[in-house]
């Protein structure tokens, strides 16, 4: 690991919002754009999951008092398109309409109501008469593939990228990868563990749902202010579904309440952005919760079927998968999911595994559309493989850390499953040996009887993510400095609440030898930002952080230019020193004001830099995650007693922050192992608000503790690499497993509620 000597990176600064938010001032989308005459847009949904519109009546509503519009299939353009927030060429398949006589899934847009108030949207809503051709149904996507029931028959569905699918057979797509002749290796294994794991649909159940502002700007442009993780992606579908120039099309967001993904994609702002086209005037769309749990964009669905062999020593030398994804009634990030849901687990392994195979198929189906969620498929396939090694564990009687420390990928080893990159920054061993210490492993893994029906125990996983996408994203920073020696600072990734603002004024102020405070910052606005891929793929800290360091030398180099043309001598001679240019082996020096002050009279420097960065490379983040666990046999209730994870992310820039997302994404895994669960009747979901839909709350995640073990990454800024994604993805196999040395049943589909652990069975795998 590389010496550190940091003043500011490092340190647990507060978020560049903080005061804002704890004063309540004005930040969010809905805070903000509170003009007269906005008209509230609202949509008719489908109630069949299948079904071509034969009529439908709107003269009624067009009628209603305070009905300004109202619009249908016939009124949009007739153009595909995506909606997955992705870098063009998108690889998820255009196969939407704003309005379609096809509606494939209960909650699929008929039509589109704007009015002067809610109030009469919602009565234009009720009169508007529809008659439908219900067609049969594909809701098992086991079935879907090759079933004479097409969800997209079109002959214009249209791929941008070969991705292995083909809508006449109900596949978004298909692909395979393998490292040496894993069927050989299996067959001289001691030990084979087989099973399938099912982990369902998620909501990410962000707090602020989706919405949407749009106007005609001063210029005659459209201007839409969104909450959305992804600007100039937004810009380009925007132009893509409304066949218009990107040049006419403004996007920006304010603070986001919340997005884990689901933001990725761009669920809503074509609807307003279709009334104010039509009407000149601006609009404003929010959806309900009903309408996010109903019709938003959720984890895939996806059936993970695992082979892996092992000797009786504890040695894993093949691992095979399958991954089986279910893309909803769209295909939004359906092709990119599914992948994760292999080189996120697989790689590992990479210690001693000699071979792998890793398949996958996406199928449509005539249910809600699945979209992009933190981990974005690694979950899935993290809680099926670690749930295999934990089995492995347990049944040839080894510890579970002994068997990953045995097994596990470290520094400096090829990656076969993950692109063939070597591992260059890697602490999972140090992670599981202070995990170990700190949680008091030895103690906490036997079964304890508490007396009553009640045991307690524990589980372990670990996990590993990727810091943005290699050789795709592209992060930028534009540095600025200002009149007064302080710095402005201009970016396009999106500030999700996860303080990706205030680290980034960290790194600038570490490199230019000032206060955070000392940076004001601008981001995601595709009028004054540099372009950025997003917020996403866990890339802001690792992409748009080295983009950031890269900037500030850039612009240290140009002050220390324009000072030493202000004392006469050679750039060599000076020297960046904070708040002044000194000249080396005199007493001579320039302040920063002077210098901002000589940009501004007689110049050919402007003190604007602006640099974009990607990277060959994905270095991982690692994590290990312990929890303690006191089961009562008699209800089936779990309850957490303590959590705690032990994560390497490389050079930690802000430590109250790192932690935070850490809890979060733990508190969010807990849920999708637990509580959260989603049942569908003739393809509605049930779960439609939170009464059903069960989110827990801060007294249902026990005691979380999140420590550090920090590696150096080479290629990163400062030595960081990503954490917003890793941190979701140890809960579901940790506490599987804890509930199977409970229990002594293993569970393989997700929720695991307590009437699966009362019965000893689940609905789903009870048949295995």
């Amino acid at each position: 690991m590389t010496e550190k000597n940091l003043k500011v990176v490092g340190k647990g600064y507060r978020k560049k919002d903080s005061q804002q938010l704890l004063l309540g001032k004005p930040l969010f989308m809905d805070d903000i754009t509170t003009g007269q005459g906005t008209l509230v847009v609202k949509l008719l949904r489908s109630p069949h999951p299948n079904a071509i519109v034969t009529e439908i009546n709107t003269a009624v509503a067009k009628k209603l008092p305070g009905v300004a519009a109202v619009y249908t299939w016939e009124d949009v353009p007739k153009q595909r398109f995506t909606i997955a927030g992705q870098t063009y060429p998108e690889p998820s398949p255009y196969d939407r309409l704003i309005l379609d006589r096809h509606v494939r899934f209960v909650g699929d847009p008929v039509a589109i109501v704007a009015a002067e108030n809610e109030k009469a949207a919602d009565a234009a809503l009720k009169v508007i008469k529809v008659k439908y051709e219900v067609l049969e149904p594909v809701l098992d996507y086991h079935t879907a593939k090759d079933n004479p029931v097409l969800v997209h028959p079109e002959d214009d569905w249209k791929p941008m990228v070969p991705v292995g699918g083909d809508n006449k057979r109900n596949l978004v797509s298909a692909e395979s990868h393998s490292y040496g002749d894993v069927d050989a290796v299996l067959a001289t294994c001691d030990h084979i563990i087989e099973h399938k794991y099912h982990i369902r649909a998620v909501q990410q159940a962000m707090m602020e749902t989706f919405r949407a502002y749009t106007e005609i700007d001063r210029y005659g442009r459209l201007h839409v202010i969104s909450s959305t993780q992804i600007v100039f992606h937004l810009r380009r579908i925007l132009s893509q579904a409304l066949c218009i120039p990107k040049s006419q099309i403004r996007t920006e967001k304010p603070r986001i309440g919340g997005g884990f993904g689901a933001k990725q994609t761009a669920v809503n702002e074509v609807y307003p952005a279709l009334v104010t086209l039509k009407t000149g005037r601006p609009a404003k769309m929010i959806y309900t919760r009903k309408e996010c749990q109903i019709c938003g964009s959720p984890r895939h669905e996806m059936e993970v079927s695992v082979r892996l062999g092992a000797m009786n020593d504890g040695t894993i030398r093949g691992i095979k998968l399958y991954t089986l994804s279910n893309s909803g009634a769209y295909s939004e990030h359906a092709p990119t999911t599914v992948h994760l849901s292999g080189t996120k687990p697989l790689p590992l392994y990479t210690g001693n595994m000699e071979a792998y195979s890793f398949d996958t198929e996406v199928v449509y189906t005539n249910l809600q559309a699945a979209g992009a969620y933190r981990g974005y498929g690694a979950p899935q396939g993290i809680f099926a493989v670690e749930s295999c090694v934990n089995e492995l564990a347990e049944k040839i009687g080894m510890d579970p850390t002994e068997i990953r420390l045995k097994n596990m990928v470290r520094e400096g080893m090829v990656m076969p499953a993950y692109y063939g990159h070597t591992c260059t920054s890697c602490a999972l061993d140090r992670c599981i040996n202070r995990a170990k210490e700190l949680f008091n492993w030895a103690e906490k893994y036997p079964v304890r009887d508490m007396g009553n029906g009640k045991v307690r125990t524990a589980g372990i996983a670990m996990a590993m993510q990727g810091s943005a996408i290699s050789n795709l994203d592209v992060g930028s920073a534009t540095l600025k400095l200002s009149d007064d020696g302080t710095y402005n600072l201009l970016h396009g990734a999106a500030d999700m609440g996860t303080g990706s603002d205030t680290i980034l004024a960290q790194m600038v102020a570490e490199c230019m030898d000032c206060e955070p405070d000392d940076v004001a910052v601008l981001s995601a606005d595709t009028d004054y930002s540099p372009y950025d891929s997003g917020s996403y793929a866990s890339s802001t800290t690792y992409l748009t952080g080295k983009a950031t360091e890269m900037a500030c030398e850039k612009l240290k180099k140009e002050i220390c230019q324009v000072a030493a043309g202000m004392l006469g001598c050679s750039e060599d001679e000076m020297k960046f020193a904070g708040k002044e240019v000194c000249r080396l082996g005199t007493d001579q020096k320039v302040s920063l004001k002077d210098v901002s002050y000589k940009l501004q009279a007689n110049s050919n420097n402007s003190g604007i830099v602006t640099v974009s960065h990607s990277s060959p490379t994905s270095p991982p983040p690692f994590m290990v995650g312990m929890v303690e666990i006191e089961l009562d046999k008699l209800t089936g209730k779990v309850d957490i007693l303590n959590y705690l994870s032990v994560v390497d992310c490389g050079t930690v820039v802000n430590p109250n922050l790192a932690r935070i997302q850490t809890e979060g994404g733990i508190a969010q895994g807990i849920g999708m192992t637990l509580t959260e669960n989603v049942t569908y009747v003739d393809g509605k979901p049930l779960e439609d608000s939170f009464m059903q839909y069960k989110i827990p709350s801060r007294q249902d995640v026990g005691i979380l503790r999140t420590e550090f073990e920090e590696s150096y990454e080479p290629t990163g800024p400062f030595g960081a690499k990503s954490i917003g994604e890793v941190v979701i993805n140890t809960p579901a196999p940790a506490l599987a497993h804890a509930i199977y040395r409970a229990t002594g049943t293993w569970f393989r589909d997700l929720p695991i509620l307590p009437e699966h652990i009362v019965f000893g069975k689940q609905p789903f795998y009870d048949k295995e």
